[in-house]
């Protein structure tokens, strides 16, 4: 495969690409500069030197950028006088000499980085030494999102997942530029995180989940550590404890929220349940301070999801008051609170965001200043079929295939809904069928490169055929990944060539 070819396969597209003479060739002695005194692009860094050693063999290093940088080198900078770089945007120059990466902040570094790395052959991706000439072709590339939250969903509540799952997922929607992973944390089928003031709450409400199988729960540590993990890939992780409804394991674990007082069965199934809190209850009121001010506590990011969907066994009334409470403790502890687009029939503070997925939902009435992040069920449901012969997935809001997730905008979707009014997208991947990494890589791959493309290039440029002939090139390097993707008979898949 020719070496340039690499720059035309980019995903997502880049907002401006231009073509010279030439390559740049990794070689020993090539090394990583960076600016001294700044320990956070100096990781940065790092993690490219370590994927680039683990390939090639050559053992780079990172060392101090100078006022005379060498030959052959790879120079990152922070750059503050460039007006048109926001934090996640960067500059990035190829030639035969040397590559330059610049950025205003230093997720715009990370974000090149993975640029740079699909700029290499797809073997770059492989955990072993290859021997090969490393060369990348000369270009200027220079680029920005769209969208501010470009993420996808996972819930761990129907089926749970540890630690090492999310931490894979996490390294491949990082590849991809998304930036944004929402854990739905607590369901009808499982509570998946210690509350040390409820304990409980994971001790018998994480210990079943979908089909009656053994669950599990993440300690307050291991939740720290996958912040700490996702942080240092410039990803947010946002929790979500789902109330009023879909509350069962909770309720198994403290009767007392219910109004009756009675301990329900555990619910292993996976259609909706009419549990719901006793919102009227002082308890509760206790209840979610307690857990909204841990989750807060542990969560350095901006954002708390609080679920409000389906909630049928609440009053109009009472939900309206509910979610009013809601937003205030969310608030008190320094948070934005995010609910699915049910919330908007309440009255909203101005900081809070409604995540859109109903089918049939044609329209939202916001406050000023409420945004919206747009997840409608038939275009980005990756728990949807990819057709009705897909062993895995539902078809409730129909089946998704990878035109359907990519062949779309979210202008115009959704009435009363404009590009400003937007923070982002986010593809939710409901586990009521999925129960391992490989199946939620099938579900998830290659449809969520679509998604991330969507979120991050400008609307004009995009096009089915030419996305479908960059998806098809990245085979060799999801093969590399080792992602258990789904060959989609709509793209005309590749592989690499032998040499």
């Amino acid at each position: 495969m020719e070496t340039n070819i690499y720059s035309k396969t980019l995903i997502p597209k880049p907002v401006s690409v231009v073509f010279s003479d030439g390559s740049f060739h990794l070689e020993p002695e090539t090394t990583i500069a960076v600016e001294p005194g700044n320990p956070e692009v100096f990781a940065i860094g790092q993690y490219l030197a370590d994927t680039l050693t683990l390939l090639t063999g050559f053992k780079m290093k990172v060392v101090e950028k100078s006022l005379s940088p060498a030959q052959k080198q790879i120079t990152m900078e922070i750059i503050n006088d460039y007006p048109d770089l926001d934090r996640e945007s960067y500059n990035l120059s190829v030639t035969p000499l040397g590559i330059l990466l610049k950025a205003s902040q230093p997720a715009g570094l990370f974000w090149g980085v993975q640029t740079l790395r699909q700029l290499l052959p797809p073997a770059i991706e492989l955990e072993e030494i290859q021997r090969s000439s490393w060369e990348i072709a000369a270009v200027e590339i220079r680029d920005k999102p769209r969208f501010p939250f470009r993420g996808m969903m996972l819930d761990v509540s129907r089926h749970f997942f540890n630690p090492a799952v999310i931490k894979r997922l996490i390294d491949l929607i990082a590849y991809y530029k998304l930036n944004v992973l929402h854990l739905g944390l607590t369901n009808d089928q499982g509570w998946r995180l210690m509350i040390e003031s409820w304990p409980n709450l994971a001790l018998i409400g994480g210990r079943t989940q979908v089909g009656g199988g053994d669950g599990g729960y993440y300690t307050q540590e291991d939740y720290r550590e996958m912040v700490a993990y996702a942080q240092s890939r410039y990803i947010t992780i946002i929790p979500e404890i789902n109330v009023p409804g879909h509350t069962n394991a909770a309720l198994t674990a403290y009767p007392e929220l219910n109004c009756d007082g009675i301990a329900p069965n555990p619910f292993t199934d996976t259609g909706i349940h009419t549990s719901s809190l006793c919102v009227n209850k002082e308890l509760t009121t206790t209840f979610l301070e307690d857990v909204i001010r841990e989750l807060a506590g542990l969560t350095p990011g901006p954002f708390i999801h609080t679920g409000g969907d389906e909630a049928e066994a609440t009053s109009e009334e009472d939900y309206r008051k509910f979610m009013k409470q809601v937003q205030e403790i969310v608030a008190k502890h320094g948070k934005r609170m995010i609910g699915w687009d049910e919330i908007a029939t309440s009255d909203l503070r101005p900081t809070t965001v409604v995540q859109f997925w109903r089918p049939g939902q044609m329209r939202l009435n916001l406050v000023p200043g409420v945004k919206v992040i747009f997840s409608p069920a038939w275009r980005i449901y990756l728990d949807m079929k990819y057709n009705p012969e897909t062993p895995l997935g539902l078809d409730w809001a129909g089946s998704v295939s990878v035109r359907d997730a990519y062949d779309w905008d979210p202008v115009g979707e959704l009435e009363g809904v404009e590009e400003e009014d937007m923070l982002g997208l986010e593809a939710p991947l409901w586990t009521e069928t999925v129960e391992t990494l490989d199946e939620i890589e099938f579900m998830t791959f290659p449809r969520l490169i679509g998604i991330g493309e969507i979120s991050w290039s400008p609307r004009a440029g995009r096009d089915w055929e030419d996305y479908c002939s960059r998806l098809a090139a990245h085979a060799p390097r999801l093969e590399a990944m080792k992602v258990n993707y789904y060959r989609s008979p709509l793209v005309p898949w590749e592989k690499e060539d032998d040499d």
